[in-house]
């Protein structure tokens, strides 16, 4: 068997965060955080600042995730972001153009550099000055602060998911 982490048992779990795991959607990201009990609830909730209370377009926010799982190789964040992206509006068509090898150049010029903060951020860690001055200029400092925080997220989430092996639930 390859090498993976496990899922913490219900009976290995503090009651404090087998609760919280009980009330939360069944997903294995979420109970892999059960073998951190340290940092499950500070994670649950920077992804929900994030993900419900950043004032980021919930579309735009939805493309740079989608490219962060791309370009980090990251299936489990890919194939739930996916349905959520459509939630926002985003096409099949636009999906599989954000999934391109090699830099997204058949988007809207916005769309084109969202994808590209997300990779750069995501391969290169440091975001270009170009492109950091473009999201400035496009968003303020405000929304390029919290798109570049959505990016650097998602790159964890992608490390953390991929790292100890979280597989897709089954459905």
């Amino acid at each position: 068997m390859p090498a993976h982490i496990p899922f913490p048992k219900d009976d290995d779990l503090d009651p404090e965060i087998r609760e919280l795991l009980s009330i939360l959607p069944p997903l294995n990201l979420f109970r892999m955080l059960g073998n951190a009990p340290a940092s499950i609830k500070e994670f649950l909730d920077m992804g929900a600042s994030i993900l419900m209370r950043s004032e980021f377009d919930a579309r735009k926010r939805e493309i740079a995730i989608l490219r962060v799982a791309h370009a980090s190789n990251a299936p489990y964040v890919w194939h739930h972001h996916v349905e959520i992206g459509k939630t926002t509006g985003i096409t099949d068509e636009e999906i599989d153009k954000i999934a391109c090898d090699g830099p997204v150049t058949s988007l809207d010029e916005e769309e084109n550099l969202l994808c590209r903060v997300a990779e750069e951020i995501s391969r290169d860690v440091r975001l270009s000055d170009d492109a950091l001055a473009q999201i400035v200029e496009r968003y303020g400092n405000r929304g390029a602060t919290e798109l570049i925080l959505c990016c650097c997220w998602f790159c964890l989430a992608a490390r953390f998911t991929e790292s100890t092996r979280v597989q897709i639930e089954e459905e």
